[in-house]
């Protein structure tokens, strides 16, 4: 059997996700420093460069982390990671992406790659999501997840926050990604 790669390398025509590198700090802090993407989350101080940096330095710690490119010009628009790999079960977060992407179909893209990704080797996909970040959720609720508690979450190098609890199954996310049958 395969087993779970943490930072595969997934591509759409809207977006490339590739494994984040040390050599990507300015370009993904240049995204980064805008503080409005940071306003609804608990770490709201993430825009300035030495906080961000801790960020940075826990994506490269976990194995999991990845970069993520425009499909259109490869500029750097943002990242996301894999981490709790579990029998079962993996989690999807620390997802942050270049104001121009907002609301459009980046963030749909890129969480299809790596959920059609994961959903090849796990049963359910866990994200945990600032308990104030009504746009974070909404996002992830479009994608079919159910909220199911909160969780104290220890972020590297910083304080823990509450973080409310998502789950998406296998069966839910295959479900709403198969167009129904043409009826006759």
């Amino acid at each position: 059997m395969t087993t779970f790669e943490l930072q595969p390398t997934l591509t759409s025509d809207l977006v490339h996700l590739r494994p984040l590198v040390a050599g990507d700090f300015e370009a993904l802090y240049e995204v980064a420093s805008d503080p409005l993407i940071w306003e609804q989350h608990p770490t709201r101080e993430r825009y300035q460069r030495e906080v961000f940096a801790t960020y940075f330095e826990g994506g490269l710690a976990s194995g999991g982390a990845l970069l993520a490119l425009d499909g259109a010009d490869g500029s750097v628009i943002g990242s996301s990671r894999f981490y709790d790999l579990e029998e079962g079960s993996v989690a999807i977060g620390y997802t942050f992406l270049a104001r121009r992407c907002w609301g459009g179909r980046h963030n749909p893209a890129m969480k299809r790659l790596m959920l059609d990704h994961a959903f090849r080797f796990v049963e359910r996909v866990v994200l945990h999501v600032g308990k104030n970040n009504v746009r974070s959720r909404t996002a992830v609720e479009r994608l079919g997840a159910s909220l199911v508690g909160e969780r104290e979450v220890a972020y590297f190098g910083e304080q823990s926050n509450v973080n409310v609890v998502y789950e998406l199954r296998r069966e839910v996310w295959q479900a709403r990604a198969t167009p129904p049958a043409a009826s006759r």
